[in-house]
């Protein structure tokens, strides 16, 4: 019951976290403007992976996509493929671990194919959230970067006006989805342990009857049928048991067998 619970559970919180890192991923609020020196400003713009958006203070908003790929900085583009990577391998964890699950029974499976999938899906959503967290801690390490640079600039006065970029609200879902995601991989993974069939390991035991009849024994036996008659051996030539003759009278050895 454990087991079924643990593995209900980490496809759960896998695919809460794969939903997530779809969502931080269409988000456009990867970087907001920031408002710290000027609160009070008529243009409020903010960037995605995939387009920039400038919102005016009376509501009207305009987005703009990248036309470009080449034209993009490299970590920019390296960001987009860990989010996509970390995406796909999600979703063939999810319909890899739909199969796997204890309480869904297809045909004559058996539980070391299901124990199997289980930690093959586990492995992918584990790779999944790795992506997520990787991606989002890049971009985010990026805008460090560029506001710190903005900042030296602008109060150097090289630059009189200088938009400067803090984090959105993509980065914190981003962050929260790999989490979740990394979560439930391990949640997998250890639910395969209880999905594998021990090994039966049978002990060697005797079974004795209750009669004289018939004895069993484990290895090397010997069957009995109980009816044998018991033999009288006695040390020395000529002491061996006197044979009865056809008459029925019994005959002694006679003083020639003792040589």
């Amino acid at each position: 019951m454990s087991t079924t619970i643990c593995q209900v559970m980490g496809f759960i919180v896998s695919s809460l976290g794969i939903a997530g890192c779809i969502l931080s991923t269409a988000m456009d609020m990867w970087s907001t403007q920031d408002l710290y020196d000027n609160p009070v400003t008529a243009v409020f713009q903010y960037q995605g992976l995939w387009r920039s958006c400038v919102q005016q203070s009376s509501g009207f908003t305009e987005c703009r996509p990248y036309f470009t790929v080449l034209g993009l900085p490299a970590m920019f583009q390296a960001v987009r493929a860990l989010m996509i990577v970390g995406i796909v391998l999600g979703i063939l964890g999810l319909l890899v671990c739909i199969f796997a699950l204890k309480c869904i029974r297809i045909g004559n499976m058996e539980d070391s194919a299901k124990a199997n999938m289980t930690l093959t899906s586990g492995i992918m959503f584990i790779i999944a959230g790795l992506c997520a967290i990787t991606g989002v801690s890049v971009f985010a390490n990026m805008l460090v970067t560029n506001f710190w640079m903005s900042t030296v600039n602008m109060y150097q006065g090289m630059q009189n006006i200088q938009n400067r970029y803090t984090f959105g609200s993509a980065l914190f879902v981003g962050w929260v989805a790999g989490g979740l995601a990394l979560v439930g991989g391990i949640m997998m993974c250890l639910a395969c342990r209880g999905l594998i069939p021990e090994e039966s390991r049978y002990k060697a035991v005797s079974y004795n009857a209750s009669g004289r009849n018939i004895s069993y024994r484990t290895g090397p036996y010997k069957v009995g049928s109980g009816y044998e008659p018991e033999t009288k051996t006695r040390k020395g030539a000529g002491y061996e048991e006197a044979a009865r003759s056809e008459d029925g009278r019994r005959s002694y050895p006679s003083k020639y067998d003792y040589v």
